[in-house]
């Protein structure tokens, strides 16, 4: 069943990218903080390169200046998530997130099948702005579409 609005954010580790990857708790990265948490179906994949995670790095500061933390969610390995942030000039303080066995996407409800691609499971492209953990707004897109999880639509939905 996918998360809905007003729901806790489920207990699942994921692997947080930085100089060294480290395992981090949801309620270690969620609890107490506003966050924006965007979800791509693949590290150097063509819409996440060229639209979804440039589009957050563009607008990062609009987030920041309104008090709100930015984390992009992929179901790809640490290594690959570093490399990809590190090619895409990430922010240092733009949290990217490794759920390289898709643990944290199936607890959300928001896994999809993508082994007719040869991609195994991945997340859905969504995006959602929760609050010390709690979801305030969901926004999950139709297959093969890129419009509600843009960073510009949940700007406006926040």
């Amino acid at each position: 069943m996918t998360i809905l609005i007003g729901q806790h954010l489920p207990e699942a580790t994921l692997t947080v990218i930085g100089d060294a990857p480290r395992p981090a708790s949801t309620s270690e990265i969620f609890g107490g903080r506003k966050i924006v948490l965007f979800c791509v179906p693949g590290a150097f994949t063509p819409t996440c390169s060229e639209k979804h995670l440039p589009g957050y790095v563009e607008h990062f500061a609009e987030f920041r200046d309104r008090g709100i933390d930015v984390a992009c969610l992929a179901v790809n390995d640490a290594f690959v998530l570093k490399a990809w942030a590190q090619a895409q000039h990430v922010p240092e303080s733009l949290l990217m997130l490794a759920d390289g066995n898709a643990d944290f996407v199936r607890a959300l409800g928001l896994e999809m099948d993508a082994t007719k691609y040869g991609m195994g499971v991945r997340g859905k492209r969504f995006a959602l702005y929760a609050d010390d953990g709690v979801v305030k707004t969901l926004a999950v897109e139709a297959p093969g579409e890129f419009r509600v999880s843009s960073a510009e639509s949940m700007l406006a939905a926040i």
